[in-house]
């Protein structure tokens, strides 16, 4: 093999060299009806514990697939500890917000469900196929965590004191997301929360002005849609205190 295989995957199996990893009848379906590969072909494997192997398919049916690990490509390592709390919207647009948000590097999702929240309903192995096309797809080598979703209340209330939680608000006090994003210490911790189309309410506001961690920030002059907020939050994190402040890795 003198190159690294285009082809990736995620597998929930330990990865080593030598190992023999079956793959789930989906991915099997993939390789062999959609890319049409055939036994002595390589692709990449990774499990978000061992980094990133090489793999031959060994052999290849209808629903199943065996693959010989290979070579070890790279290093386990992990995306910054930045979550991402947003009010669940529909479908489509819930699925582009969790796919982008993958491949900005968000470390958690959770869904919130707050008093102007429209979805409260959000299928969990839904997000979890949009996340692990999404990490394939990117290269990243870990997958977000995707939590059930809670009421805000709830969520506040379990919120760690440890993390800084950033609330993206319309409220006249609150100061520009790059200039808030800016104080933060380098490394530390964050919670991005997007509310809902319709806003926070009073109660809420309440709630999260009583939070001793919170940082109000806005997101410019514009009124922007869930899905669009919680994404121009995430970049301006990645940007001024996340990982885009580092070089880019060299590709095979």
């Amino acid at each position: 093999m003198s190159e690294k295989p285009a082809t990736r995957l995620f597998v929930e199996s330990d990865l080593a060299e030598g190992a023999v990893v079956g793959l789930s009848p989906d991915h099997a379906h993939f390789l062999r009806s959609v890319l049409r590969l055939e036994p002595g072909r390589w692709v990449t494997l990774f499990n978000g514990r061992d980094g990133e192997w090489s793999a031959r398919i060994d052999g290849i049916g209808k629903g199943w697939a065996s693959l010989a690990v290979g070579d070890h490509l790279r290093t386990q390592t992990s995306c910054p500890d930045v979550w991402l709390y947003f009010a669940p919207i529909k479908r489509a647009r819930l699925d582009f917000l969790v796919q982008k948000a993958t491949e900005l590097g968000v470390r958690r999702i959770q869904p919130v469900v707050t008093q102007r929240t429209i979805v409260e309903r959000v299928k969990g192995d839904r997000l979890s196929a949009n996340v692990t096309e999404a990490a394939e797809q990117c290269e990243r080598l870990d997958l977000p965590e995707i939590c059930e979703p809670v009421r805000l209340d709830r969520a506040l209330a379990d919120h760690p004191e440890g993390r800084t939680l950033v609330a993206c608000v319309e409220f006249g006090d609150a100061r520009p997301i790059a200039e808030v994003v800016s104080e933060l210490p380098p490394g530390a911790p964050v919670t991005l929360l997007v509310g809902p189309e319709g806003g926070f309410t009073p109660e809420e506001r309440a709630l999260l002005e009583n939070r001793t961690n919170a940082r109000f920030a806005g997101l410019g002059p514009r009124i922007l849609r869930a899905e669009t907020a919680g994404l121009a939050a995430l970049t301006v994190w990645q940007a001024l205190a996340g990982d885009w402040a580092e070089s880019p890795p060299k590709r095979a």
